[in-house]
């Protein structure tokens, strides 16, 4: 048997300490655990559009009247077994986004989007929380500005860049980072299905994701983090140590399996696989 080479034996001399590698980077962020926040359902909130060629054709009947059309989508990252998981909505089991939409033609940005959010997102005024609750779940820190898309005609293809010879794109997308509080509410349509995906589930997977949610590890590369427990305190921060063999894809609220109209706030998580 060949000798194991010194680089690889075990000591218990601890490695030299390097030369600091954070030069020109943001804070670091800190990422509270998944069990923080309450999940539930709402009614239902029916797509505008039955189909992809609805869709463009309403996006044409809006540049005529209106211009290009502004969207604004939001990256919701917590973490489990300190490992940042983002929130992602699925519909029909197949097609997945981030929770937003486009704006209106009159709309501010960021207050415009953050009507959206409230409205995807919050739990309705109607159930059982407090008004506390209610007011603080529609409260949202929209943070960075992570990616910007173009649609340059009226078609179904998006760019990370504005294609030469385009003076009139069609519609615009911007990808937020919203920073999440400690603990948050929050409440998904029931024909959606609310999931906890894993950054290195996205990572190099357009095949299942598209271009747009595979390129999310990319866009949150620039962060450092801090890997917050259940009771406050850093844990973990990048760059961290072995993914735990338990991080999955995590099906937070399955709307669509709950037919009795009622509002659930506890947590459906099952395994996805």
């Amino acid at each position: 048997m060949s000798a194991i080479p010194p680089s690889h034996q075990r000591s218990s001399i601890q490695p030299p300490t390097g030369l600091p590698f954070d030069e020109q980077q943001p804070a670091a962020i800190r990422l509270y655990p998944l069990s923080n926040y309450t999940f539930g359902v709402k009614e239902t909130q029916p797509e505008e559009d039955p189909s992809v060629k609805d869709r463009l054709r309403r996006l044409e009947e809006h540049y005529e009247q209106y211009g290009m059309r502004r969207t604004c989508e939001g990256i919701l990252v917590c973490h489990e077994h300190n490992h940042p998981h983002v929130l992602m909505l699925q519909i029909a089991n197949a097609f997945f986004k981030l929770p937003g939409d486009y704006l209106s033609h009159d709309a501010d940005e960021i207050s415009g989007f953050k009507k959206i959010l409230t409205a995807k997102l919050s739990p309705p005024s109607s159930s059982s929380l407090s008004s506390r609750d209610s007011l603080e779940s529609a409260d949202w820190n929209i943070s960075h500005n992570l990616s910007t898309w173009w649609r340059p005609n009226f078609e179904t293809f998006m760019y990370p860049y504005l294609p030469p010879h385009t003076t009139r794109p069609k519609e615009q997308k911007k990808l937020y980072f919203i920073q999440l509080p400690e603990t948050k509410v929050l409440s998904v349509p029931k024909n959606m299905k609310l999931l906890a995906v894993p950054l290195f589930e996205l990572y190099d997977n357009s095949q299942r994701y598209g271009p747009q949610l595979s390129a999310i590890p990319h866009y949150l590369s620039r962060f450092r983090w801090e890997f917050v427990d259940e009771g406050g305190e850093v844990v973990a921060w990048t760059p961290g140590g072995k993914v735990d063999e338990r991080v999955r894809t995590k099906v937070l609220v399955n709307g669509e399996s709950d037919g009795d109209g009622e509002i659930k706030m506890e947590v459906e998580v099952k395994m996805e696989g």
